[in-house]
Protein backbone atom coordinates (compact mmCIF):
# COMPACT_ATOMS: atom_id res chain seq x y z
CA UNK A 1 0.00 0.00 0.00
CA UNK A 2 1.19 3.49 -0.74
CA UNK A 3 1.76 5.94 2.05
CA UNK A 4 -1.30 7.32 3.72
CA UNK A 5 -1.63 11.16 3.62
CA UNK A 6 -3.84 13.24 6.04
CA UNK A 7 -7.61 13.85 5.07
CA UNK A 8 -7.13 10.61 2.88
CA UNK A 9 -10.73 8.70 2.83
CA UNK A 10 -11.52 6.58 5.66
CA UNK A 11 -12.99 3.68 3.48
CA UNK A 12 -9.83 4.11 1.18
CA UNK A 13 -7.51 2.03 3.72
CA UNK A 14 -8.06 -1.46 2.99
CA UNK A 15 -7.35 -4.07 5.61
CA UNK A 16 -7.62 -1.95 8.51
CA UNK A 17 -9.48 -2.67 11.71
CA UNK A 18 -11.16 0.18 13.64
CA UNK A 19 -10.74 0.55 17.31
CA UNK A 20 -12.56 3.11 19.45
CA UNK A 21 -12.93 3.62 23.18
CA UNK A 22 -14.68 1.66 25.78
CA UNK A 23 -15.39 5.42 27.34
CA UNK A 24 -17.37 6.19 23.98
CA UNK A 25 -20.16 7.63 24.59
CA UNK A 26 -23.46 5.70 23.99
CA UNK A 27 -24.28 7.88 20.99
CA UNK A 28 -21.28 7.15 19.21
CA UNK A 29 -19.20 10.62 19.85
CA UNK A 30 -15.70 9.42 19.81
CA UNK A 31 -12.77 8.90 17.83
CA UNK A 32 -11.59 5.50 16.45
CA UNK A 33 -7.89 4.64 15.95
CA UNK A 34 -6.16 2.13 13.26
CA UNK A 35 -2.54 0.76 12.71
CA UNK A 36 -1.83 1.09 8.91
CA UNK A 37 0.82 -1.55 7.40
CA UNK A 38 3.11 0.96 7.08
CA UNK A 39 3.32 1.53 10.90
CA UNK A 40 1.40 4.73 11.06
CA UNK A 41 -1.68 5.18 13.02
CA UNK A 42 -4.97 6.54 11.26
CA UNK A 43 -7.78 8.68 13.25
CA UNK A 44 -11.19 9.29 12.30
CA UNK A 45 -14.70 10.43 13.65
CA UNK A 46 -16.62 7.63 14.67
CA UNK A 47 -19.96 9.37 13.55
CA UNK A 48 -18.54 9.68 10.10
CA UNK A 49 -16.99 6.51 9.43
CA UNK A 50 -16.36 7.12 5.32
CA UNK A 51 -15.13 10.86 6.17
CA UNK A 52 -11.17 11.93 6.24
CA UNK A 53 -8.98 9.75 8.01
CA UNK A 54 -6.25 11.81 9.78
CA UNK A 55 -2.73 9.76 9.67
CA UNK A 56 0.34 10.26 12.52
CA UNK A 57 3.40 8.49 12.65
CA UNK A 58 3.88 5.96 15.71
CA UNK A 59 6.19 8.57 17.47
CA UNK A 60 3.59 11.34 16.97
CA UNK A 61 0.84 9.16 18.50
CA UNK A 62 2.94 8.22 21.58
CA UNK A 63 4.07 11.67 22.23
CA UNK A 64 0.32 12.70 22.33
CA UNK A 65 -0.29 9.43 24.83
CA UNK A 66 2.23 10.36 27.21
CA UNK A 67 0.82 14.16 26.72
CA UNK A 68 -3.05 12.26 27.89
CA UNK A 69 -0.95 10.23 30.87
CA UNK A 70 0.53 13.46 32.38
CA UNK A 71 -2.73 14.94 32.20
CA UNK A 72 -1.18 17.96 29.57
CA UNK A 73 -4.67 18.16 27.70
CA UNK A 74 -7.19 17.80 31.19
CA UNK A 75 -8.38 21.67 30.58
CA UNK A 76 -9.81 20.16 27.01
CA UNK A 77 -11.85 17.21 28.54
CA UNK A 78 -13.13 19.64 31.06
CA UNK A 79 -15.21 21.70 28.77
Amino acid sequence: MARAFNGVSADSLPGVTWVKSRHSTADGNCVEVALLIGGEVALRNSRHPDGPALVYSRAEIAAFIAGVKDGEFDPIASY
